[in-house]
């Protein structure tokens, strides 16, 4: 019989995951967004993850350091670091490379706090090695360090909330019940959203000491004893009472670190044995490196990173006849051998982020402290009325024992062994419980007594803790003689010294550049050349682009300032030594990309401001002229950009530097021209200031043009002058007109 034909089926795809709406594009109001998706991730950044709390820890440094506690590695022995990880992941849900990357940052050989948290065995890799990589959690071994004691101090009585892990199957404390401000003694740096947070650490005997003056005296001189930081890789500290005193009032700040360095006169080399916090081994020889390269020092034959077993160590060979000290005053100045920290003294309090003062933060955690010391007290104050109570039922049972056994005897059921005692001897169902629980052997005289003797003892206990919970001070005092007993437990001399700024030797900037005089070309395009007086000779013949051509030239000197004046309002300082030299026949280096100029900027002139004491004439394209002092545009930092330098109510025509009263002649774009001296003019004080008005236009007519008399070809002048302001001037003659006259903002 033949088979009966089958229908053919379809060959569908089989689907390996279907996720609704995928690829979907939904419109969505741009304040939705940001509410239902960016402000709940920046909210957790910060609460959770960036920003240290009053302890001084975040929740990744809490979730290690109480993971290892619970696994009694607390003055035990070492413990693979792996293990450490894999338990510590029951209470952080991130990966295992995560959680041991930060145990390497707590940990004592990666040498990065002044008191770490982790004792280690193994490669836990160095802070000041870019390139020094830890060894994998397998190889390595780890257990708290004894300082921890402070931190978990009577975690298990209360003194701190606990809460549930991510899934509810652990709890976990919200902070540890530090006994010491470890939030200054450790630094501590974090990135959130919208915000950071950047501590500096300081000496622990210093803290300690500060924390209790500052219980006993709020007014205290926190100078006195805690006059700076301590970094873990020592350093110079340059201290500065003024912004010392900023950090410790408003939490920002920086402070300026210096390596610290001896010279080998035998091996004619320098060894560098501490560096700052914030740059590294690696990031310190590549720069000198590139100095050397670049020409700018010359007294380096070789640089190398001789770290090792005794420490780091960076060393410098010099060429003979080189001064070691003024080298080193060269490189604090290029290179990151002298730096700042930054600080940010943001922390949470009660969820809250924000940026406190030393000494309110020392009040933050007092206040934290103390309301550990009395959770502490409260705890030990229930249970010993809690066995007081005990005592005092067992006390009754004492008057007739043999009572107590003829009840527990002659009851027949054991659910009734409890109330009948109860009723027998006038005591709560606590009390009949516990002595119920007690063992045969311990139903003597001796025994009862000697339990009984300590009610005395409990009661006096009892008063004293409900003393402490009732008295400030007492609290205080407490906390006073733990931070006392901490500074001589573990007592670290310091590692970063002090030295004041009036004491550091500074080098002279100036002497190591090469002064020479130089010829400096402006196109009108924004092309800028520094050419020497060699070259010049050598081809005077200057190349522009093509439709380009000169704006200004000037005569100056490689050590001098420049002033790059824009078409917004806007000026930038440019150090000649700093502009690379170029030949005539280059095109130039193009300013609006060298300066990094907002789009569409663009360069009106350039004017040398020598030594900051001439004047300046801003001549404005609707006649008005503003005389302004140069030192103006002098700023203290090495700021290369000046935002608002100068009225924005007429497009700028030129500006002229004046060392001494002279004249000026304007001219106009309908061909008129007057001279008048600048004595007329009175110096202003705003850089913004719209001027006086100089040469009355007429409508849609503007000033073009304005230079000294002595640069124009004017030869009547008296028929130009004026002797009171504002003024129209004169209609120019033939014989006074120049082939040629150039504006500024003639594109």
């Amino acid at each position: 019989m033949a088979r009966k034909k089958q229908p053919k089926r379809e060959n569908t795809p089989k689907m390996q995951g279907f996720i609704a709406g995928a690829g979907e594009i939904q419109a969505q109001d741009i304040n939705d967004t940001l509410r239902q998706n960016y402000m709940p991730y920046a909210m957790s950044v910060i609460m959770s993850r960036a920003i240290p709390e009053i302890d001084g820890f975040k929740p990744s440094h809490r979730k290690l350091l109480y993971t290892m506690y619970k696994m009694n590695l607390l003055g035990s022995a070492l413990t693979k670091s792996a293990n450490i990880v894999g338990q510590t992941m029951k209470l952080n849900p991130h990966g295992d490379s995560a959680i041991y990357d930060t145990m390497v940052r707590l940990s004592r050989g990666y040498e990065a706090l002044l008191h770490p948290y982790v004792d280690s065995k193994g490669n836990f890799g160095k802070f000041y090695s870019r390139d020094m990589a830890w060894a994998a959690s397998r190889y390595t071994e780890a257990r708290l360090d004894p300082i921890c004691r402070e931190l978990f101090r009577d975690i298990d009585k209360d003194t701190v909330d606990f809460v549930d892990n991510y899934d509810s199957t652990m709890k976990e404390p919200t902070l540890l019940p530090a006994a010491f401000p470890s939030v200054l003694v450790n630094a501590n740096t974090g990135i959130a959203v919208g915000m950071a947070s950047s501590i500096c650490p300081f000496n622990l005997a210093e803290v300690c000491t500060t924390a209790a003056e500052l219980i006993r005296d709020p007014k205290h001189d926190i100078f006195t004893t805690m006059q700076a930081p301590d970094f873990p890789g020592g350093g110079q500290i340059i201290f500065d009472r003024a912004a010392m005193e900023q950090i410790y009032k408003t939490g920002r700040g920086s402070i300026k670190v210096r390596s610290r360095y001896t010279y080998d006169k035998s091996a004619n080399c320098i060894d560098i044995t501490q560096i700052p916090p914030t740059t590294t081994i690696e990031a310190i020889v590549e720069k000198v490196i590139d100095l050397v390269k670049q020409g700018k020092v010359k007294e380096i034959t070789d640089i190398r990173d001789e770290t090792g077993l005794d420490g780091l160590k960076i060393t410098i060979d010099l060429k003979r006849g080189a001064d070691p000290d003024k080298l080193m005053q060269r490189l604090f100045r290029m290179t990151t051998l002298e730096d700042s920290f930054s600080c940010n003294f943001n922390v949470l309090i009660a969820g809250i982020p924000r940026v406190l003062g030393v000494r309110e933060l020392f009040e933050e955690w007092t206040a934290f402290r103390m309301e550990c010391v009395r959770r502490r007290t409260h705890y030990d104050l229930t249970k010993k009325k809690e066995k007081l109570h005990l005592l005092q039922g067992l006390e009754r049972i004492l008057l007739d024992i043999d009572r107590a056994i003829e009840i527990i005897r002659g009851t027949e059921l054991e659910a009734e062994v409890v109330p009948n005692l109860m009723v027998g001897f006038g005591i709560d169902q606590i009390q009949a419980e516990y002595v119920a629980e007690i063992k045969l052997r311990n139903i003597n005289r001796e025994y009862i007594l000697r339990r009984t003797a300590e009610t005395e003892e409990l009661e006096k206990d009892i008063a004293d803790l409900e003393d402490v919970l009732q008295s400030r001070r007492r609290v205080r005092n407490i906390i006073i003689d733990e931070l006392k007993a901490i500074n001589k437990k573990y007592p670290v001399p310091r590692r970063s010294s002090i030295v004041y700024a009036s004491e550091v030797e500074s080098d002279d900037e100036e002497e190591q550049v090469e002064d020479y005089p130089v010829t400096l070309f402006l196109s009108r395009e924004g092309y800028f050349k520094k050419i020497t007086q060699q070259s010049l000779r050598m081809s005077g013949e200057q190349k522009y682009k093509d439709g380009d051509s000169l704006r200004i030239s000037l005569e100056s000197s490689n050590r001098c300032d420049l002033l790059i004046f824009t078409d917004r309002q806007q000026i930038y300082k440019l150090r000649l030594a700093d502009m690379e030299e170029t030949k005539a026949s280059a095109l130039g280096v193009y300013l609006p990309s060298r300066l990094q100029m907002d789009d569409g900027e663009n360069v009106l002139t350039m004017v040398l401001p020598g030594d900051y004491k001439r004047q300046l004439l801003l001549v404005f394209e609707n006649g008005k002229v503003a005389r302004l002092e140069c030192s103006a545009y002098e700023t203290k930092t090495n700021r290369k950009k000046l935002v608002n330098a100068y009225s924005d109510k007429s497009p700028l025509a030129a500006v002229i530097p004046l060392d001494s009263e002279t004249d000026i002649a304007c001219y106009s774009s309908d061909d008129r021209a007057l001279v008048f001296n600048t004595s007329l003019l009175q110096t202003k004080t705003s850089r913004t200031t719209q001027g006086v008005g100089v040469m009355s236009l007429k409508a849609k007519r503007a000033l073009v043009r304005a230079v000294p008399v002595s640069e124009t070809q004017i030869k009547n002048i008296s028929r130009y002058r004026v002797r009171s302001l504002p003024a129209a001037g004169a209609v120019l003659k033939p014989e006074d007109r120049e082939e040629q006259q150039l504006s500024m903002i003639e594109d």
